[in-house]
């Protein structure tokens, strides 16, 4: 269900749109490509000129590429549009230094240390700080909740979210062996 409809009358000023497209490659690694813009409904001001309205003022690319095992293998930035022509766009090559990171492994942490603040570019760091979700939402495709793979295992998306914390009655509704109960012990 939508939002409702705003309890004042109100001018859009500004769309961010962040979009996350996972692909399975031929040789087996997927990839995933993440897009950012930033366009304002006005003519924007900036030092280094006018952005009319409905031009990106920000409009940013990102490729990664990696094993099964969520591990990065390789990451390509490409900056487009941005405020400061010949000067955001420099720091594309310091996104390379997240070559073996892992997704599910305190990623956001290391991608902060590394890249945030002056290290590197806020646009691009906020944009890859979601690449943990879309991955494992590409990887649910893969996975395949009802077709029985894995069987035995644990399901992955178990322990990820408040709804399927492996205590909740949803868990014990669709994952019945799964529950875990939070009686305390009896002696």
């Amino acid at each position: 269900m939508p939002l409702p409809s705003s309890s004042a009358p109100r001018t859009r000023l500004h769309v961010r749109r962040a979009s996350y497209e996972g692909y399975q490659r031929s040789d087996g690694r997927l990839e995933i490509d993440a897009h950012l813009s930033d366009v304002k409904d006005h003519d924007y001001a900036l030092l280094t000129g006018v952005r009319e309205a409905g031009q990106p003022v920000h409009d940013m690319w990102c490729r990664v590429t990696l094993g099964r095992d969520l591990v990065i293998e390789a990451i390509e930035v490409h900056v487009d549009r941005m405020p400061y022509p010949a000067a955001c766009d420099r720091i594309e090559p310091a996104y390379e230094r997240l070559v073996g990171a892992n997704l599910l492994r305190g990623f956001r942490k290391t991608l902060f240390d590394v890249l945030g603040g002056v290290e590197g570019c806020t646009h691009v760091t906020e944009l890859l700080a979601n690449l943990p979700t879309a991955a494992v939402q590409m990887q649910a495709g893969l996975r395949g909740e009802l077709d029985g793979s894995g069987a035995g295992d644990k399901p992955f998306q178990l322990d990820r979210c408040h709804a399927l914390e492996t205590s909740t009655e949803t868990v014990a509704r669709y994952y019945p062996q799964w529950r875990r109960s939070t009686e305390p012990v009896q002696d």
